[in-house]
């Protein structure tokens, strides 16, 4: 209606701040933000600028010559299919790989459009313009390619010819704005009545135009601009009441989602290249002469190939030719045997396996030449206790068993005896050394006589700390006795009770009671001594 763009500069961008740019470099600026949000997925967009003057279409973004007047731009036509689909013809779609280009198709195009003015509007656009984005969306490996089609409709303002009085080529355009703007009001009410059966498209260009964004696979939003002058109060109810019949249409839109066509092509190419093979393979006869050194080498270079790829799907190029695939079979053997030959294990190794069973063959090599060093320890060891079990016995045997056993139970063994030693470092033993020691220990005649002496060293070492804690405990107090009559003294001498030549001339109670106490702290010291 009259107040549904207030003017262009507000709806396609042409304001002169920043804040004040229209509806459609602010739908530019938010699609661009989705797409640096997504970067798993490569997006690709083109844009076509149309304008609908005087129920004519004009292509916006013809860049082939430079427009001064609206007759030179180029006319876009509407051609209906087969099946009531409608096509454009002369209707340029040009790329925008930036926000930067998209915007300067922008301005391009609202430089071009048709402006006059009105007593109602100093800038009135005298057409409706449509700007299409077309948005395609891949994932990265993904054969399926979404595609979308925004339509932003910027409608020129309808006009009571009684109020504005105007006349000439701008009354002929004001009967066209609303005529157009009343079939599409025609247009939306036929949507919003579900029993209706035919909607009337073609009653004019920019409902035809606008077929798929109304009635199709959408979703349709309105936005109303209205005036708040009381002299077109008229204007802003009607208005209010197209935008509430917009929002009545109400349509199930599902996502467009393809098969890529180049990939469909490919693997259609590769599938009709692998029949033909099969046919001609059928048909041939064996050829018995031998393949040449050219032939060979090329077998050669596409199993390697094949073998290298990383791609699951990569097929081995081969002709139809027995001789080549008989060779390339044994070519795959001697790979194979000459991959075994040059490890222990076999050369197909199963995926599962952990990494110690894929060692390389120098891995290999290293680990046996470690096992077998210390297995050569292991035996080391083991003879020498060995040996020094030997010597044990026959030491034994050669003294008297009666003297040894007295003299374990009469005295300790001394601490420098080398018999002590093993005692001591029985806890760093290896594994052969440990069960060696034990065996030694449990076959030992004289093992329980040394327990005993153990036992009753262990008494004797308990016995001596806690005399030694005694001990300690008088020292002790003997010093802090003696540090106070050090104290008592230094008083009675700055008192001058005493003096340096004569440190006896006064006798002190309290000093002779302290000198008795470190004589009696003194008498268990002596007796323990």
């Amino acid at each position: 209606k009259q107040w549904y763009q207030r003017r262009v500069a507000i709806t396609a961008g042409g304001a002169e701040r920043y804040k004040d740019r229209g509806m459609i470099p602010r739908s530019i600026s938010h699609i661009f933000q989705s797409f640096e949000k997504n970067p798993t997925s490569v997006y690709t967009m083109h844009i076509s600028y149309l304008e609908i003057y005087n129920e004519s279409g004009y292509d916006l973004l013809d860049p082939a010559k430079e427009v001064t007047r609206l007759e030179d731009l180029p006319r876009v036509h509407l051609q209906e299919d087969s099946e009531g689909n409608f096509h454009t013809r002369n209707l340029t779609v040009h790329q925008a790989n930036t926000e930067e280009d998209a915007l300067n198709l922008l301005f391009m195009g609202d430089t071009n459009r048709m402006t006059a003015e009105t007593p109602m509007n100093m800038a009135s656009t005298r057409s409706h313009c449509i700007f299409t984005i077309y948005i395609s969306c891949k994932d990265h490996d993904s054969p399926t390619i979404r595609r979308g089609k925004l339509h932003l409709v910027d409608l020129a303002g309808s006009e009571r010819v009684s109020k504005t009085g105007v006349s000439g080529t701008i009354l002929n355009e004001a009967k066209c704005i609303n005529l157009s703007l009343h079939f599409l009001e025609q247009v939306i009410i036929a949507l919003s009545e579900r029993s209706r059966t035919h909607i009337p498209y073609r009653n004019s260009m920019m409902t035809s135009m606008l077929r798929d964004s109304l009635g199709g696979n959408c979703l349709t939003t309105m936005v109303a601009t209205v005036s708040l002058e009381k002299s077109n109060i008229d204007e802003s109810i009607s208005t209010c009441r197209f935008a509430q019949r917009v929002a009545l249409i109400k349509n199930d839109a599902v996502c467009n989602e393809e098969v890529d066509p180049k990939l469909v092509i490919t693997r259609l190419k590769k599938e009709i290249q692998n029949l033909r093979d099969d046919i001609t393979l059928a048909g041939r006869e064996v050829s018995t002469e031998s393949l040449t050194d050219e032939e060979l080498l090329m077998c050669r270079e596409s199993v390697n190939k094949y073998i290298e790829s990383a791609d699951p799907e990569e097929t081995l190029q081969m002709d139809a030719d027995f001789r080549k695939i008989h060779f390339c079979y044994q070519y795959f053997k001697h790979l194979i045997r000459q991959a075994t030959a040059s490890r222990p294990s076999s050369h197909l190794t199963d995926a599962s396996s952990t990494p110690q069973q894929q060692l390389l063959p120098a891995q290999v090599e290293k680990e046996i030449t470690k096992l077998k060093d210390l297995i050569t320890q292991r035996d080391t060891e083991i003879n020498i206790l060995v040996n020094l079990l030997k010597k044990e016995k026959a030491r034994i045997a050669g003294s008297g068993g009666e003297n040894v056993h007295n003299n374990r139970q009469d005295s300790p063994p001394p601490r420098n005896k080398p018999a002590t030693q093993p005692n001591r470092n029985v806890k760093n033993l290896s594994k052969g050394r440990q069960e060696a020691f034990d065996i030694f220990r449990r076959d030992y005649e004289h093992n329980r006589a040394i327990e005993m002496n153990k036992s009753e060293l262990k008494a004797r070492m308990k016995e001596a700390k806690q005399i030694g804690g005694l001990v300690n405990k008088s020292r002790e107090k003997i010093n802090s006795l003696k540090s106070s009559i050090e104290q008592r003294r230094i008083a009675m001498a700055v008192q001058g009770l005493v003096t340096a030549d004569n440190p006896a001339s006064v006798m002190d109670p309290k000093e002779e009671e302290l000198k008795k106490h470190i004589k009696k702290k003194k008498v268990p010291t002596a007796t323990l001594r």
